[in-house]
């Protein structure tokens, strides 16, 4: 494995993924060189076959790894609420939409975000997101199902 060509061959790609996940040029540079790092840990124990794939899927972990950490942890105080209101125009509709991202995603396992980033923020097909994740298209649609499921109720909850 050439690390150095895989590098200038899918940077770009990386870093692009890592910028409209984070909005923080400094920290999407920083991800994406930890990305190359995890494929160098990773060494020759894998299988590099498809090497977009993983270098998408470990960007994206390490992103919503990255959103977390800032979400529970606040830099300077109001950050989160900040990151919120920067993603809408209206500000009711931020506020729904910043208690319902949380109600939604809330104690929701990783990869399980991480494919609803990757079907419905980045358009990918079902087969699309199986084969970046290394899942069975079954497994993808049950997952984003029962995230649908969650909604609804989180939805039918809200009512009065």
């Amino acid at each position: 494995m050439d690390l150095e060509s895989l590098y200038v061959r899918y940077g770009p790609m990386v870093l692009r993924r890592c910028r409209a996940l984070l909005k923080d040029e400094e920290l999407a540079l920083e991800t994406m060189q930890d990305t190359f790092v995890q494929l160098l840990k990773a060494g020759d124990s894998l299988a590099l076959h498809a090497p977009s794939s993983f270098l998408y899927r470990t960007a994206t972990h390490l992103c919503l790894n990255h959103i977390r950490t800032r979400k529970r942890h606040p830099e300077t105080p109001g950050e989160e609420l900040l990151l919120a209101l920067a993603c809408h125009q209206d500000l009711e509709e931020r506020a729904v939409v910043r208690q319902l991202l949380g109600a939604v995603f809330g104690g929701v396992h990783t990869s399980t975000a991480t494919m609803a980033v990757l079907h419905y923020v980045d358009g990918l097909t079902l087969e699309e997101v199986a084969r970046t994740l290394s899942m069975s298209v079954s497994g993808v649609r049950k997952r984003l199902a029962s995230l649908k499921t969650r909604v609804k109720l989180e939805e039918f909850h809200d009512e009065p």
